[in-house]
């Protein structure tokens, strides 16, 4: 649906409603209040994933003792109702506010993570243990639906417009802290108390740490307004008024920015769960790395990665978002193979291969949290961004790790994750020609926003 752009230049009666200034210093406290209010969700809801990716073998003794595939598939189970999360709460967070929303969903998220750590196991309730694993799970996966979105238009729409990528990168920043955060703990724990007692009791503790964190995010959340986006949009009652219109405005005027934020995610994610998911199994169950080497190994690479995002996020407001897109996409396509080759020849040669994924990987992570809310209007901003984001990393990012898996396991072929990211990212660059430039634009009213100004003084537009 071809739309004017959106220039962004407020109304008077609008002023209020302007995102806080970044210059001022009232201005930098609201932003940073509401980067960490949304960073620590999105923290908390990787730490999940971080500590069960890498603490699947113990789930796999505890819950199915018939292989790492059921665990694995297991994790790929809460993808499945990811979509039913967003059909849900994107619509609510159009309607209700992005805050109310996100206070229920973490609840609801640090709430099933911290019972996974309390349930008995299959030798002491039988079948029960992976059935009501698999019921948390989903729990997570429909809490996970609104959450991601959720958090990730808070932050685009608190954001000034001009330094979008940057604070929206600290989003990223907590979604490789909650990886870093579950995986250190794990292999720390792992070294104070042994195997033994890692494998009977102590794989819960990581589990149970899920509830300060939750209740941590609780606390920020509350302390915050909404954005000024939506409440500009509440005030002059331009908000849907039903969840069903907000849906069918959506899909009727809108597909365009569904499908190609869809093909988008598929390479974010299927790279994002092939190389932060499933390499801790990889590295221990195909290459023989020892357990503690791996999880070091997987610290060191995701810290590098944190260090990187906030520079890369900001370079993104200099130079737009599809160039940054299209060096990773691209960079991933061509260097996939060899930093695989690399991986199996050591510790040294895997290090230097998952970080160079890893480096170019960050690049389009770094930028989502600016680059996916900005393809939507506010009205259907958040369902757009839920809706989109879980069905696509329902069918093809949870199910990565097991996929991968299954395909080494019948081929013998250990470049499978190279070739399904590089065919991922394929997909990605596809799309990429679809997506309009949106760095500097404003993301405020009921157009799809975009840009016509240049985004460096080069002498060329951007549209």
């Amino acid at each position: 649906m071809a739309t004017p752009p959106n220039t962004g230049e407020p109304t008077e009666p609008e002023a209020e409603y302007r995102a806080p200034s970044a210059d001022s210093p009232e201005g930098r406290k609201t932003i940073r209040r509401a980067i960490g209010a949304s960073a620590i969700g999105n923290a908390t809801e990787w730490y999940d994933y971080g500590v069960y990716a890498v603490a699947v073998t113990y789930i796999t003794a505890n819950f199915f003792p018939g292989g790492t595939v059921w665990a694995l598939a297991t994790f790929a189970i809460s993808f499945l109702v990811r979509p039913l999360g967003g059909l849900i709460w994107g619509p609510l967070g159009d309607r209700l506010g992005r805050k109310a929303i996100l206070a229920l969903t973490i609840v609801m998220m640090a709430g099933s993570t911290t019972l996974i750590g309390l349930l008995p196991n299959v030798d002491a309730i039988g079948m029960w243990a992976p059935g009501l694993l698999i019921f948390l799970r989903m729990v997570q996966g429909f809490s996970t639906g609104g959450e991601y979105g959720g958090a990730a238009t808070f932050m685009a729409e608190y954001s000034p417009d001009k330094k979008r990528g940057f604070f929206g990168s600290f989003l990223e920043f907590g979604t490789l802290f909650g990886y870093v955060l579950g995986t250190a703990f794990v292999l720390i724990l792992s070294l104070i108390i042994g195997e033994d007692a890692m494998m009977e009791w102590g794989w819960r503790i990581p589990f149970l740490i899920a509830a300060p964190m939750g209740l941590i995010g609780v606390y920020l959340r509350s302390k915050m307004e909404d954005t000024p986006v939506f409440r500009e949009m509440e005030d002059t009652a331009q908000i849907e008024q039903s969840a069903t219109g907000d849906l069918k405005d959506l899909v009727l005027h809108y597909w365009r920015p569904l499908l190609s934020m869809a093909g988008l995610v598929i390479a974010l994610n299927v790279a994002n769960y092939t190389l932060l998911t499933y390499m801790p199994t990889y590295l221990e169950t195909q290459i023989d790395m020892s357990k503690d080497g791996s999880l070091l190994l997987i610290i060191i690479g995701e810290l590098c990665m944190m260090a990187i995002i906030p520079f890369s996020g900001k370079i993104s407001d200099r130079v737009g978002r599809r160039p940054m897109w299209a060096v990773s996409l691209i960079g991933l396509i061509v260097a996939a193979v060899p930093m695989y080759m690399l991986m199996g020849t050591g510790f040294a040669g895997a290090l230097v291969g998952f970080a160079v994924l890893g480096v170019l990987y960050v690049i389009q992570l770094s930028t989502i949290s600016a680059t996916f809310p900005a393809m939507f209007p506010t009205q259907v901003r958040y369902a757009g961004f839920a809706i989109t984001y879980n069905v696509a990393t329902a069918l093809f990012g949870g199910t990565a790790p097991a996929v991968n898996e299954a395909l080494i396991d019948s081929t013998g072929n250990l470049l499978v994750p190279a070739f399904y990211m590089m065919a991922a990212c394929a997909v990605g660059l596809i799309a990429l020609k679809f997506v309009p430039e949106t760095a500097g634009a404003s993301i405020r009213g009921t157009e799809i926003p975009t840009t016509e100004i240049p985004i460096i003084d080069s002498g060329s537009s951007k549209t």
